[in-house]
């Protein structure tokens, strides 16, 4: 994904962080709406746009639009974003840029183009955050929306363009640092407040048969699966820069070999009363490699990182629904003896 425009203001120096990120319920349904519909029809990632205000250390948003499609190539983005907030701002509605909004998959957002992403939004844009609805854990039960900010190290980091492991080491940078996640709330108006307690006086209970459910063996497959890919791919990187390793110190050891070779014959001609050899620039002899970027082995890492713990606590989950299942089974059959 590209950088979207923005005709937010320009943030001041004296201007406060951004402590929590309070969102309108009608904005939060149309960020659901859209990542629904899109990853169900097109299995695609969903983006959009997000609009509000800042108000003291609270990032509100109010309303949101979506990205067009990138298969719609007559669309121009920029255009399009700029032309939506000129007719939200003839309606007085909160037309700032203050971010952008992405579907997931059970906690798959970590991607190189988000990272340079919401560099450029940050950069151009200070307070803004980007929104990660996940769609998978929302559709078994789990409303998940987080809201995240890069850390000053990877904003270092992207404006040096350095991805090196001596950049990394000099920044103290790694997956668990590239983001901070900012609290989440969901806030409605009163007159909304109003309308649901009523509908939920209309509404009956249903009654709660399915928190016992272990049909979930489809989920921990699907999340091992992914995560075998991930180590997979970490793995040839790993093997990438192995093998840089092994290209640099057999150079070092040829170099190494030249100059002594070089330095003996040296002797040997001034031992004859003979001129030194003439002067040779060793690094166009010997040219260093490449060093392989290390900024998508790290964003690799922090994907494992990510399905690790989503299996480590659907695991603990599973284990506890099958405890409580096995017990209530026990005493079913006591009381059967019986």
């Amino acid at each position: 994904m590209t950088a979207r425009t923005s005709s937010a203001r320009a943030p001041t120096e004296n201007e406060p962080t951004i402590a929590y990120v309070q969102a309108d319920g009608l904005a939060v349904m149309k960020i659901v709406k859209h990542c629904h519909e899109d990853s169900t029809t097109n299995m695609d990632i969903a983006q959009g746009a997000l609009l509000g205000l800042v108000v003291d250390n609270r990032l509100e948003i109010t309303n949101c639009f979506p990205f067009p499609k990138q298969s719609d190539e007559a669309t121009d983005e920029d255009e399009y974003q700029l032309a939506m907030m000129r007719r939200l701002r003839r309606v007085n509605v909160d037309h700032f840029h203050v971010g952008w909004y992405q579907s997931a998959d059970v906690g798959n957002f970590l991607s190189l183009p988000l990272l340079e992403s919401q560099f450029h939004y940050q950069t151009s844009i200070e307070e803004s955050v980007v929104v990660i609805y996940d769609t998978q854990k929302s559709c078994r039960g789990f409303l998940t929306l987080k809201a995240y900010r890069l850390t000053p190290q990877a904003i270092e980091m992207y404006k040096e363009g350095e991805f090196t492991p001596e950049a990394f080491l000099k920044l103290k940078i790694g997956f668990e640092n590239l983001f901070t996640e900012v609290p989440f709330f969901i806030k409605n108006s009163p007159l909304t407040n109003i309308m649901m307690s009523e509908l939920a006086e209309l509404v009956p209970e249903e009654e709660g048969s399915k928190f016992l459910d272990l049909g979930t063996a489809t989920v921990l497959e699907g999340q091992l699966r992914c995560l075998m890919d991930r180590v997979d791919e970490l793995n040839q990187e790993a093997i990438k820069f192995n093998r840089y390793q092994q290209l640099v110190s057999r150079q070092q050891q040829d170099k190494h070999r030249y100059l002594q070779k070089r330095a003996q014959e040296n002797a040997a001609r001034s031992s004859k009363g003979e001129p030194p050899l003439p002067e040779e620039d060793v690094n166009k002899l010997f040219r260093p490699h490449p060093i392989p970027a290390r900024l998508n082995p790290m964003v690799i890492a922090g994907q494992i990182n990510t399905y690790s713990q989503a299996i480590s606590q659907f695991c603990s989950q599973s284990l506890a629904k099958l405890y409580i299942t096995q017990a209530l089974q026990n005493a079913k059959e006591i009381n059967s003896n019986k």
